[in-house]
């Protein structure tokens, strides 16, 4: 029965997705390192006027890494993309932490946010769909 029970729990637990410990009031701050290469956008609203060198960053928390229609990615996040790899904060956290570790190979995203990763990401998920 205690074995049962403690497999119930690990599968319940590997089940929910991944959340890194971030404050997303921090992360919005954090964020104005980002908008020089990212915007935050829906269909309908520009909530953070950014550049357009990177990929618009709405609704990244569970979109397919590599996946912003019209957006050249690098090998690495594109072979992401090819596992069908999903963002989560805590993946994309440790992304933008170092995108060339990360990746294993050169990354086109050249800015580490050594600090604040996790408050990005949780302020990003906040822009979830």
């Amino acid at each position: 029965m205690k074995t049962l029970i403690a497999a119930s729990a690990t599968l319940v637990a590997l089940s929910l997705p991944a959340f890194a410990e971030g404050d997303a009031t921090k992360g919005e701050k954090e964020f104005n390192k980002c908008k020089a290469c990212h915007m935050i956008a829906s269909d309908s609203e520009t909530i953070v006027k950014g550049g357009k060198t990177g990929p618009n960053l709405y609704g990244v928390i569970g979109r397919v890494a590599g996946s912003v229609e019209g957006f050249k990615y690098s090998d690495g996040l594109a072979a992401k993309a090819a596992e069908g790899m999903v963002w989560d904060e805590a993946e994309l956290a440790a992304f933008v932490k170092n995108p060339n570790d990360y990746l294993g190979s050169k990354s086109k995203m050249t800015f580490k946010l050594a600090k604040g990763a996790e408050d990005v990401s949780a302020y990003l998920a906040t822009f979830s769909q």
